[in-house]
């Protein structure tokens, strides 16, 4: 019996432009096998959220650049409380200081992978998450 792929969405939220380094992720994941939803550009944390629930994905990871990582998290944490998502395992990516991943991590954000973390990292990571949360 075939496994079923881990579902992954990745979104920028905000109003960051810069992409490539999530559709480099994007498509590691892809070829590691999991499904990717990747959401574009300047979305808003309820279209995140929302994606997130409709798309019944088991990973829900931010990338960020612009510094807003201390004001999108709790927004996006509240939004999938209120939606009943709440175990939902968010991951960040991107370009931030030290101390605001340390921030966020409290927050509940599961891992923080910097712009220097390794595709493969990235994916184990994503791997041992959902393995240690088991079957959705």
């Amino acid at each position: 019996m075939d496994q079923i792929p881990i579902r992954v969405l990745l979104a920028k939220v905000g109003l960051d432009g810069h992409d490539r380094g999530v559709k480099v992720v994007a498509r590691a994941l892809r070829d590691a096998g999991m499904d990717v939803i990747y959401s574009g550009l300047h979305r808003t944390p309820e279209e995140v959220v929302n994606t997130a629930i409709q798309e019944d994905v088991d990973v829900l990871g931010v990338s960020l650049l612009s510094g807003v990582q201390l004001t999108v998290f709790p927004k996006i944490f509240k939004l999938l409380e209120e939606r009943g998502a709440g175990d939902l395992i968010v991951i960040a990516g991107g370009v931030m200081p030290d101390e605001d991943a340390a921030a966020i991590r409290k927050l509940g954000v599961r891992e923080v992978l910097l712009q220097d973390t390794p595709p493969q990292a990235i994916i184990d990571s994503i791997r041992a998450l959902v393995a240690a949360r088991g079957a959705r």
